[in-house]
Formats: structure tokens, C-alpha cells, sequence
């Protein structure tokens, strides 16, 4: 269950957070699919489509896209 804080915040205080984790995600595991580390993300500080087109656009790897 979501505390009333998490419920709150900002949207930009989410974004944040989520840029934040992602690269310390990808530093900790470098070998982890980008876009798999992106996805999971979104949905773990709910992020809204537009924020979520935003990390995909400048976050995703595009050596992986290609495969």
C-alpha cells in the first residue's frame, strides 16, 4: 500500500527519483537491458506516458534498439 507522501509528490520529484535509480541500476548491473531498467521505472514511480516517452527517447540504449 502507497503511503500518503509517495501519493503527493511532485511529479518532477518522481521523475527525479526514477532518472536517479535508473543509473544506479545500470551502474550496479551494467550488463541489465536498458530498456528492461527503464520499464521498470515507470512503473515503479508511476510515471506519466509523456515522462515515460522521454526516458525511452533519451535513456534507452541504441545499440540495444537495434537488435
Amino acid at each position: 500500500m502507497m503511503s500518503q507522501v509517495e501519493e503527493i509528490q511532485p511529479t518532477g520529484d518522481r521523475m527525479k527519483k526514477a532518472i536517479r535509480w535508473i543509473s544506479e541500476t545500470i551502474l550496479a548491473h551494467p550488463r541489465k537491458n536498458r530498456k528492461t531498467v527503464i520499464e521498470e521505472a515507470q512503473l515503479r514511480f508511476d510515471l506519466t506516458p509523456k515522462e515515460c516517452e522521454f526516458l525511452n527517447k533519451n535513456f534507452t540504449d541504441r545499440e540495444e534498439e537495434r537488435e
